[in-house]
């Protein structure tokens, strides 16, 4: 084999590994479905929990009634239902989750981001202005309607608004079982960043810092 050769396969080897771990998603599944099974020692929030014998599976496992009806809402409007495998144990390994999400009139869901999944929305009722922001800074936004659904790709910044005149709701489907979820003001105004950092980096003074995060340290 020629040097040229070598060269080449290490190359080409290269960048095959490396585009197999970036675009990796959730593994897939080795069994038909594998239901939580969760007591005092194997519940948790990130990693997956042990299975049930599958002669203990019944159909209630792959149903959930949890989102009939909005959650609590927050200061902005908002009420946000995460429905995962701890709390819908039948989507254990399967590589999804999902949302229902509500908004009270002027709601917002604050610009956040998925680090590992794109999630989709469809909206269920009102008019949402919805958006989010790929790396050279450019919007992509619109309202999105009653019947329409609106992607927004795996890592990017995104956001929404009720701008109708009645309460709007979504519900959010994601690629993932752990999507992940970073809301910016609480990333960077709740965190321990050093005053110094921010000051500058916003052009802010210590005292707007102070209240900044005294309002997302909580959240």
């Amino acid at each position: 084999m020629s040097q040229e050769l070598k060269i080449l396969l290490v190359v080409v080897t290269t960048t095959l590994f490396h585009s197999h771990v970036a675009f990796a998603s959730d593994p897939d599944p080795v069994l038909d479905f594998c239901v939580a099974f969760k007591d005092s020692a194997t519940a948790t929030t990130t990693t997956n929990p042990s299975c049930k014998n599958s002669s203990a599976v019944t159909v209630e496992d792959f149903t959930f009634s949890g989102i009939k009806f909005p959650g609590n809402y927050s200061q902005t409007g908002f009420s946000a239902m995460p429905v995962n495998s701890n709390v819908f144990p039948g989507l254990n390994t399967l590589g999804m989750s999902f949302v229902r999400a509500d908004f009270g009139v002027g709601g917002i869901n604050v610009p956040h981001f998925h680090p590992r999944a794109t999630e989709t929305a469809f909206v269920l009722e009102g008019r949402i202005y919805s958006g989010f922001v790929d790396t050279n800074n450019r919007v992509y936004a619109k309202v999105v309607e009653k019947g329409e659904i609106m992607v927004f790709p795996r890592g990017l910044l995104h956001f929404q608004m009720n701008v109708g005149d009645t309460p709007a709701s979504i519900l959010g489907s994601f690629n993932s079982q752990n999507p992940g979820l970073q809301k910016i003001p609480s990333a960077i105004f709740g965190s321990g960043i050093e005053e110094k950092l921010l000051e500058k980096a916003f052009g802010l003074n210590a005292k707007e810092i102070a209240k900044l995060r005294n309002r997302f340290l909580s959240h």
